[in-house]
């Protein structure tokens, strides 16, 4: 029997519900969609390159080394050669490259920086190079003796 109000009228109960079943269709839909779909995409398999030893060291290499990420000095065969400006590192490697045996991409060019310099410095100086017309360019990696 129906519950009276206070006024005569009968009060009705809230039915509250959560309805379930289109939810749970909807992730059955996407889980077999996933299960279907799954064997089909590429695996995601990474070559890291390695660090290999080369047959004979290069009669000259010129390396670039990062002081700060605005100051950077020139060495040439383990010799220092003095600081040089952004702007005119290009042209200078260009004409150490020309007076290196082996032609004008004989000497191979070494950019090395201290850990704490920001990597896009080192990409303004690759940059850079690569612009000025600098073929042979390669990062310095130091590996810990153990």
């Amino acid at each position: 029997m129906a519950q009276l109000n206070a006024r005569g009228g009968r009060r009705r109960r809230t039915h509250s519900e959560i309805n379930m079943v289109p939810f749970i269709d909807v992730m059955l839909v996407l889980l077999i969609i996933f299960m279907v779909s799954a064997p089909l995409l590429p695996t995601g398999v990474v070559d890291l390159p390695s660090m290999g030893r080369a047959q004979k060291a290069p009669d000259k290499v010129i390396e670039v080394v990062l002081d700060s990420e605005d100051q950077m000095s020139l060495r040439i065969d383990s010799q220092s050669a003095g600081t040089i400006e952004l702007s005119a590192l290009a042209a200078r490697i260009k004409d150490e490259q020309e007076r290196s045996p082996g032609g004008p991409q004989g000497a191979p060019v070494i950019i090395s920086a201290r850990k704490d310099i920001r990597y896009d410095a080192v990409v303004r100086v690759m940059d850079t190079l690569q612009k000025g017309g600098v073929v042979r360019v390669g990062l310095a990696v130091r590996t810990t003796g153990r």
